[in-house]
């Protein structure tokens, strides 16, 4: 058989913490990954960060996924725009013409994630991006998979499975991502099972956001110098949710309403809040661990959860005995790994590999994904 020649894709990732725009160039043949290469980041100022907040409200009301309502439109157009300045001030920085990049994948920002509603919108105009970047792109990878029944979520499982099994080491291993959403990929010998797990960091920075005005939790200061109210966590960590076997995946807003009417945050002090809303994430990464086939040997952490010490030496306590490590120490990128995934896909959507699995989203059957646009 011939082999397959890899191509050089970028990956383009704006998550549910919704800070910025991550860029990253992979080169692959969809199946292993032949370079991770460099890696850039557009932030969003903070009022294009208030007009994405507003468009993830509004959509919570949408029934068609390609309406555009109040401010959607004008939330698209903003995010299509800044996923193009990334690029081209990626290309430029790194001496990168248009020509050496064989396909850009353009996750886009999602504002409602409703697979039991076979609803799943990102905002992003795929079309628009690769008329102003003159490269091919793949666009909308979640569709298929949710008007298949599947649960459109998490989508990176097969990329970490290709990383892990680049590690050389003895399975199963585990890999967190820490968003605004968190979500697992177990790889064992022949098992990959990947599934949100709750929230992330989405909770502690909307919290802080309202309280302080500041963005995060810099390097879990707050948190650290916090208490845990171990009884709001308690309540916490009874929601149905975490319960409920995979596979299974969160908008981004899925626990606001519940900290709302059980954790009576707004009486405590801010210090006690973050230390208990960071303590609610990595519990549930030890419910969710209860649900895998074996316990993972360790633990490999990527996400803006990753650069919060004390929530990784929480989520340590929590899976002990297990090694938990950071994306960047075992050679990986913590803040560039979704990025990294969204070109991986964009190869393998072009080259009709499957995207989602039965076990990673609960698809019937493996499903291939996104929308190629050529100009």
């Amino acid at each position: 058989m011939q082999a397959v020649q890899p191509l050089t894709a970028i990956g383009l990732m704006s998550g549910t913490a919704h800070d910025g725009v991550d860029v990253a160039l992979v080169d692959t043949d969809g199946e292993s990954v032949a370079r991770l290469g460099p890696t850039g980041y557009r932030a969003y100022a903070e009022d294009e960060r208030a007009l994405i907040r507003q468009a993830i409200a509004e959509a919570a009301g949408l029934s068609d996924r390609a309406g555009r309502p109040g401010c959607l439109g004008e939330a698209e157009t903003l995010i299509t725009a800044t996923h193009a300045e990334a690029v081209e001030a990626f290309l430029t920085r790194n001496g990168l013409g248009a020509s050496a990049i064989a396909v850009v994948g353009f996750h886009g920002q999602t504002v409602l994630h409703a697979p039991e509603r076979l609803l799943t919108v990102q905002l992003g105009n795929g079309r628009a991006l690769a008329a102003r970047l003159r490269i091919p792109v793949v666009y909308d990878f979640r569709a298929a998979d949710v008007a298949a029944g599947g649960q459109g979520a998490p989508l990176v499982p097969v990329f970490h499975r290709a990383l892990v099994r680049g590690l050389g080491r003895a399975l199963p291993i585990a890999v967190i991502n820490l968003g605004g959403v968190a979500n697992l990929t177990y790889v064992g010998q022949n098992d990959l099972v990947a599934f949100d797990t709750g929230p992330g960091n989405a909770l502690i920075d909307d919290f802080l956001r309202l309280r302080t005005g500041a963005a995060y939790d810099d390097a879990g200061k707050l948190a650290a110098s916090g208490r845990v109210n171990k009884d709001v966590l308690a309540r916490l960590l009874s929601h149905a949710y975490f319960t409920r076997r995979p596979p299974k995946s969160l908008d981004r807003e899925a626990f606001s309403t519940w900290l709302d009417k059980v954790g009576g945050l707004a009486a405590m002090r801010i210090e006690d809040a973050a230390a208990t809303l960071t303590a609610f994430t990595a519990g549930t990464l030890a419910r969710a661990v209860a649900m895998l086939p074996r316990p993972p040997e360790s633990f490999v952490v990527a996400g803006g959860g990753a650069r919060n010490p004390t929530m990784m030496r929480m989520i340590a306590e929590q899976l002990v005995p297990a090694r938990i490590e950071s994306a960047d120490k075992v050679g990986w990128s913590a803040d560039a790994l979704e990025a990294q995934a969204i070109a991986y896909l964009a190869v393998r959507s072009l080259r009709g590999l499957p995207l989602t699995l039965p076990d990673t989203t609960g698809v019937a059957i493996s499903m291939n994904g996104g929308v190629l646009v050529r100009l």
